[in-house]
């Protein structure tokens, strides 16, 4: 582990060997003339000859028949028509659907179908279309042929005789797998948009929730069964690879790996690609494909776990070595990448460079954009947890001894991104300790315990003094949960424990690996300046949007109620001795400020208050008394004219929310993270310091006002 990560560290390229697809022998000519496109690349077998053109390529069927079992797919999903002739026809659609429904219920069983229903020209009658599984839940299959509709037919034909009907039904088609019931379910929305329902009367608007309803809840119905005599390999390098060094670097791959086994391979290289880059040609990075048979000539199988792959990519990254090419094995849990998504998950959208895709739904949607953005995956079964906490181990030890600034960034890079891993880890395994569904002493002291580990979130690099504060917060939450622990949870909080600490070791060697590079690490320099510079963008846009005196006069107003939380947070830990009444004084004086410039109509205040509990109420609170100040007073109240300086006469908090009130009204607000414990004056650059503090976008205020909702719905839940 530590030489792959010190290779990858130092600009080596993942192998990457990945299994396109399955097929029966009757796809090895389809699966040959794409890897070969159509003959017009030149395909070469596992006994170093070259084959061009069709009409060669077509002996390999000839070569390779015997060792394909030619086993039929099962039919899963049919197609059907359905048409009723009646004089009494519903008059209205919802009628006309539940009668379909009933009807179909009644011919398929017990079998999950969508349908969509349109009137006979004639006004006798109506059609239905539709799509359904051909398995039912006591294994019973129809065929989807002609036999099948006869079975159908039969069923129908006695409830049609019943309601003076004339009922014909038939099978217009039928397939194997969830690709093909997707495809059937899209047609049948595109051609009827808005009416196509399924058996429990759920509409299905579009293509997306047509291939969610496929892929979450057809599938375990199928009991697909599909024929593996040959399966589809790709190995792809980056692109700018020495091409003949990866062609022949893959040819000794597959000599190596499936010694005994028939199979062909193809170079694809994007400068002799003759496929166009629209129709999926002229792929930036140089790949090879391999068709390969599933079974030897005598008589073996491959087999084709998780084991073989990471072996294979073991494999590959040597000999790709071994021909001067710099590349490594790499596993998914080395920086908790997320998991692949499969192509029935995805279409492309745009080929152009690096292929787009969409989700063929949503679970598929969500995947692809987790993958895409390289979001962290948490790692779940135990084994998975013991690799993470070693390469994390690994990344920090290759940081800490390298002497490489490249090097020494990357490593902190990726054990910085294991490290979100597991804190999200830890919080899992510690959200069961809910005191509201077990008010016990322990469970509330596991709790706070949890919160107290996590406070480290907040300052990803610490200062020693901090981290030593931090340290001393988590010992004494352990100990407190620890005196009331019961005898039997004892083993169950050992367990936390140890992940608290271990929590507790890493900080701390991140405390110290900052210490040792600090702000003359060149990478770490650079990504400061990138993010400065961000920031200096973003400022100007806020700026624009918002006006610099409205933005301005809110970062004051939470600048200082930030400040304020900050000191209670310090008494409240020990850190500073303070009066906590007059803390809390101070802070309640700040909120009402800020509050009286959101109810003079500083929206950029006004939408902070949408995650800020205490702000909202300041804010309500003033309005209030706006409104109580419209409404008449006595004849002998005192009058003040409104726009006239009298600032002589009020007091700081009158004279605050006078000056507030002439503050621009622009609509739209960002929110500022954290502030600094200084005070910022407008003197000292106000505009550039707000954006520098992680400021918000409307977007990811929505997106915290969704979390903390969901968090809160976990909360009643558990």
């Amino acid at each position: 582990m530590r030489s792959r990560f010190a290779a990858l560290a130092s600009g080596s390229q993942p192998a990457v060997v990945k299994l396109a697809s399955f097929g029966g022998g009757g796809r090895l000519g389809a699966m040959i003339n794409y890897v070969s496109r159509n003959g017009a690349v030149i395909v070469e077998t596992e006994r170093g000859e070259d084959l061009r053109g069709r009409d060669e390529l077509a002996g390999i069927h000839r070569d390779w028949d015997h060792l394909m079992g030619n086993r039929a797919e099962s039919r899963d999903i049919g197609t059907f028509l359905v048409e009723v002739m009646e004089t009494e026809i519903p008059n209205t659609t919802a009628d006309l659907h539940t009668r379909a429904r009933t009807l179909l219920q009644r011919g398929l069983g017990d079998r999950s179908f969508v349908f969509a229903v349109t009137s006979a020209g004639d006004g006798r009658g109506y059609r239905v279309e539709g799509v359904s599984v051909l398995r039912d839940s006591a294994g019973e299959r129809l065929t989807g042929d002609a036999k099948a509709s006869a079975i159908v037919q039969e069923r129908l034909g006695d409830e049609g005789r019943k309601r003076q009907q004339a009922v014909t039904f038939r099978f217009t088609g039928y397939g194997n797998g969830i690709d093909y019931g997707s495809a059937r379910v899209r047609d049948l929305v595109e051609r009827h948009p808005g009416i196509v329902r399924t058996a429990q009367g759920e509409a299905i608007i579009d293509a997306k929730q047509a291939a969610e309803l496929v892929q979450r809840d057809w599938r375990k119905q199928l009991h697909s069964r599909k024929s593996r005599d040959v399966m589809h390999v790709v190995m792809s390098a980056r692109a700018g690879t020495d091409v003949e060094a990866f062609h022949a670097a893959a040819r000794d791959f597959l000599a190596r790996e499936f010694a005994g086994y028939r199979y062909v391979l193809a170079l694809h290289d994007p400068s002799r690609d003759p496929k166009a880059e629209e129709t999926g040609g002229k792929r930036p990075h140089v790949h090879v494909h391999a068709i390969i048979a599933m079974r030897s000539d005598a008589g073996d199988r491959i087999e084709t776990s998780i084991a073989s792959f990471r072996r294979w990519r073991v494999a590959m990254a040597e000999k790709a070595r071994e021909h001067g090419i710099r590349m490594e094995m790499t596993d998914r849990r080395d920086r908790a990448s997320a998991p692949a998504y499969s192509r029935n998950q995805v279409r492309p959208t745009n080929r152009k460079g690096r292929t787009q895709h969409e989700g063929t739904s949503e679970a598929g949607q969500r995947r692809y954009e987790a993958k895409r953005a390289d979001h962290q995956n948490i790692a779940s079964t135990p084994d998975s947890k013991i690799y993470s906490m070693s390469a994390r181990g690994e990344w920090l030890a290759l940081a800490k001894n390298s002497g490489e600034a490249d090097v020494k960034s990357f490593a902190t890079a990726q054990a910085i991104r294991l490290e979100a891993d597991y804190d999200r880890a830890f919080r899992q395994e510690m959200g069961s300790s809910d005191p509201r569904s077990n008010p016990s002493q322990y469970r509330i002291n596991l709790v706070k315990l949890a919160k107290t580990v996590g406070e480290g979130d907040i300052m990803r690099h610490m200062t020693r003094q901090e981290f030593e504060s931090y340290e001393k917060r988590v010992e004494t939450a352990l100990f407190q949960a620890e005196r009331e622990t019961p005898q039997n949870e004892r083993e169950s909080f050992e367990k936390i424990a140890a992940v608290a600490r271990n929590h507790v070791n890493l900080r701390r060697e991140l405390m110290e690996l900052q210490e040792q590079g600090g702000p003359t690490d060149p990478g770490l320099a650079r990504s400061a300046r990138k993010q400065s510079d961000e920031a200096d963008v973003y400022w100007q846009e806020v700026v624009a949007r918002h006006g610099l005196r409205a933005a301005e006069a809110a970062n004051r107003a939470m600048l200082e109620v930030e400040r304020c939380r900050d000191e209670i947070g310090k008494a409240m830990s020990g850190e500073i001795k303070a009066d906590r009444a007059a803390l809390q004084a101070d802070l309640q004086r700040e909120i009402s400020k800020a509050g009286e410039l959101g109810a003079e109509g500083n929206t950029l205040i006004r939408e902070i208050a949408e995650v800020d509990e205490e702000l909202r109420v300041a804010i309500e609170r003033a309005e209030q008394s706006h409104d109580d100040r419209k409404t008449p007073k006595p004849a002998d109240a005192p009058i003040v004219e409104v726009g006239t300086n009298n600032s002589e006469n009020l007091g700081p908090e009158e004279e605050f929310g006078r000056r507030s009130s002439e503050l621009e009204r622009d609509h739209g607000a960002v929110h500022p993270d954290r502030a600094p414990r200084e005070q910022t004056r407008p003197s000292d650059g106000i505009g550039i310091e707000l954006a520098r503090q992680h400021i918000r976008r409307p977007e990811q205020l929505q997106g915290e006002i969704d979390d903390r909702r969901e968090q809160e719905g976990d909360e009643r839940e558990q």
